[in-house]
């Protein structure tokens, strides 16, 4: 798994790079299980090669077509529909907290 070394939000709670990357493969692996597929099946599913199946639950790293079609068969497709609609933030006072 990627989490063999430390990260800023081991100790404060902060979001990073790599924090969002080990929550992502986590999410996508228990999805997968609980759906009761293997990698190799996943891989059939979806037309991902089982290597990159396998490297993304490793090392976080994928293309985005092949995430955005292992998200189709785990019928989480429209989790990619909240992706950049927070504008973003350009005034102190406009952080909402």
């Amino acid at each position: 798994m990627i989490k063999n070394t430390f990260d800023i939000s081991d100790f404060v709670a902060a979001q990073s790079l790599t924090g969002t990357i080990y929550e992502l493969v986590k999410r996508e692996k228990a999805a997968r299980k609980a759906k009761r597929l293997t990698q190799k099946q996943l891989a059939e599913r979806t037309g991902v090669s089982y290597g990159s199946i396998r490297r993304f639950e490793q090392s976080g790293e994928i293309s985005l077509l092949s995430l955005v079609k292992i998200a189709n068969a785990l019928d989480c497709l429209e989790d990619f529909n909240e992706l950049f609609k927070k504008p973003p933030v350009t005034n102190i006072r406009d952080l909402k907290l």
